[in-house]
């Protein structure tokens, strides 16, 4: 038992996401083998507080539509440096460490300051091997604009948008004929589908880039992509194979289920809350066209130079798949598709983690 390797599992965070990590976190750390793994829980309050613990493993879940969140009921930790440890940057200000005395870490922040480099960035600053996407990757996958623009340099089939930057109010006129109806309008750097608004008619464009602009002041503008929304899993195993999962398909509910004459948009009470959307995993597509979207899905993986992990989402249309869009730290919980699709294709849930953490500490930090 005392070999055990030493893994730090950071959840919550400041971004709006902070929910659903705390929820993922408690997937993740209900999966680790004991035997092998010794588990240090180290929450993040919204605040941008660091708490060792954070939450009871048990309440890390979705209970009757409540969502869990950080609590400052642990041990604060402050940023110190670790005698034991050359560039550690968490400790504890008792006797031992935390982040300067475990093996690899495993981040399981979903949005900004978590998922977007900024961690991962302290993390190799400290030497400390961590799950997941680099730096670059991380900070390019978070950010939609430059997102497409690395998979259009690589020749990957992407949909129309338009990039507003503060100080820009809104589409013109041309940009509106350009991208048509309807569009949807989203912060540039955020996830889970928060703030995010569907467009229908253009009298709703400025309330839906405000709704936007309260997450993130760079929002971007989207066409609208007709099809089936699909997403796929990459996974790096420690040899530095990077290989596909089966291919995962969400289907909207009707209007009359969904409670709206406008239904089809997965949004994050679809998403998290009220379980009404139909997920088949594997999705019911040909051959053809599920090794297209997995070749597409690793070569999207190859094109922001990820490592680790990402689900890569697409619309398939009649032209054929269009990428929508990378999530370098996909969901964890319970019902995400990431973990469904693995064990879809032979990984179940604790041997995902374990390879997710074997892969990290083969991989190191660094130039690599």
């Amino acid at each position: 038992m005392t070999n055990r390797i030493k893994v730090a599992v950071v959840f919550g965070g400041r971004s709006n996401e902070h929910a659903v990590s705390c929820v993922s976190a408690g997937s993740v750390l209900r999966n680790l083998d004991p035997d092998k793994y010794e588990a240090i829980p180290i929450g993040i309050t919204t605040d941008g507080s660091w708490v060792l613990g954070g939450a009871d493993i048990a309440e890390l879940g979705l209970r009757d539509k409540e969502l869990p969140a950080v609590d400052t009921s642990g041990t604060a930790l402050t940023l110190a440096a670790d005698p034991k440890r050359s560039g550690a940057l968490v400790a504890l200000d008792e006797p031992g460490v935390v982040l300067g005395s475990v093996d690899v870490v495993f981040p399981i922040l979903h949005g900004p300051f978590g998922e977007d480099g900024t961690l991962q960035g302290m993390l190799e600053l400290a030497g400390i091997p961590y799950v997941g996407p680099g730096v670059l990757a991380s900070a390019a996958g978070m950010d939609k604009e430059f997102t497409k623009k690395l998979f259009a340099a690589e020749g990957l089939p992407i949909g129309s948008q338009v990039v507003l930057r503060p100080g820009v109010e809104t589409l013109t006129e041309k940009q509106r004929a350009q991208l048509g109806l309807p569009v949807f309008v989203k912060p540039a750097r955020a996830g889970s589908s928060i703030g995010i608004t569907k467009v229908t008619d253009w009298a709703a464009l400025d309330g839906a880039i405000a709704t936007a602009r309260a997450h993130d002041p760079k929002v971007i503008v989207e066409a609208g992509i007709v099809g089936r929304e699909v997403e796929c899993g990459v996974l790096e195993f420690p040899d530095g194979r990077i290989e596909a999962s089966v291919v995962a398909e969400i289907r909207m509910p009707t209007a009359e289920v969904a409670g709206s004459a406008d239904a089809g948009f997965y949004d994050y009470e679809t998403k998290y809350v009220d379980d009404i959307c139909e997920l088949d995993v594997p999705a019911d597509l040909d051959d053809d066209t599920s090794e297209l979207i997995r070749d597409l899905a690793v070569r999207a993986f190859r094109a922001l130079d990820c490592q680790g992990l990402a689900r890569v989402d697409f619309f398939v249309t009649e032209n054929g798949p269009v990428l929508n869009e990378i999530n370098t730290m996909p969901g964890f919980t319970a019902i995400s598709l990431y973990p469904r699709m693995w064990e879809a294709s032979g990984l179940d849930y604790a041997k995902l983690v374990s390879t997710l953490i074997e892969t990290a500490m083969a991989r190191g930090t660094g130039l690599r």
